[in-house]
């Protein structure tokens, strides 16, 4: 087991592990809110993690908090056109996560609130301690979510469970959130990285070309209609016999053995 420690970082943690990287947002006193100095780590941060170093990351916080939201305090003063340029770093930032070539997973282990909600939401799977909250309280500030919540939310949970959670601000828990299918897993405290780090290690030790295709087809898929997605989906489909992965895997199964990615 090789871990590498970054610490080039103020406000993010950054560990890697086994070709897992876990990028912790570490701004305790402040319930991990989400400040102007987030958004250049975290940008700086995918700009130094090369996908070639890893296979998947996980995204967490540190404390009781995942990140309450954005940081309020900052936006307190924003006028128009600095609100949509707040709005717009949020949306470069999380569209950087969410098409990453490799899964990313969110360990939920506190309050998912506002911009931490969404976060999570730009995330491929989340999987929730107990003590997890989640929410989308912008209402009870006159605002309305601003980091792709209102687009993600409906996608993820259908359009009336998103706007019951949009317009009334209602915090929710783990299980409730597992219900509506907002999350994938809930587990205990103590067990949130280590089933974290499992499920990563799972996804990884399948094909690494098909997973980054199974994420780019499914992805595009849900921004077109169904004939439109299917066509991505085949053409995708076409061209993995040609990459030599589908071959070893396909070979590896008639032998009964492991494949050799």
């Amino acid at each position: 087991m090789q871990i590498v420690t970054y610490m080039a970082y103020n406000i993010l943690k950054l560990n890697i592990e086994d070709e897992i990287a876990v990028v912790t947002i570490s701004r305790p006193q402040a319930m991990n809110a989400l400040n102007s100095e987030f958004f250049t780590e975290m940008n700086r941060l995918l700009d130094d993690v090369a996908p070639a170093d890893i296979k998947a990351m996980i995204i967490t916080g540190d404390g009781k908090a995942f990140a309450a939201g954005a940081d309020i305090a900052e936006m307190v003063s924003l006028d128009a056109t600095a609100g949509y340029l707040w709005s717009k770093t949020g949306h470069d930032t999380f569209n950087r996560i969410e098409n990453l070539p490799y899964p990313v997973i969110a360990a939920v282990n506190g309050f998912a609130l506002g911009g931490g909600c969404e976060l999570a939401l730009s995330c491929d799977i989340r999987i929730a301690s107990t003590y997890a909250k989640f929410g989308q309280p912008e209402v009870n500030l006159g605002l309305i979510p601003g980091y792709a919540g209102t687009q993600r939310l409906p996608r993820l949970i259908g359009l009336s469970n998103a706007m019951f959670l949009l317009m009334t601000a209602d915090m929710i828990n783990a299980e409730e959130a597992y219900r509506i299918g907002l999350v994938q897993k809930v587990t205990e405290p103590d067990k949130l990285l280590p089933d974290a780090m499992a499920l990563a290690r799972k996804i990884i030790s399948k094909g690494p070309k098909a997973i980054r295709t199974i994420k780019e087809v499914t992805r595009k898929g849900m921004l077109t209609d169904f004939t439109g997605g299917s066509e991505i989906e085949s053409k995708a489909f076409g061209n993995s016999f040609g990459n030599g992965e589908s071959g070893e895997g396909m070979r590896a199964f008639l032998e009964k053995r492991n494949p050799k990615w």
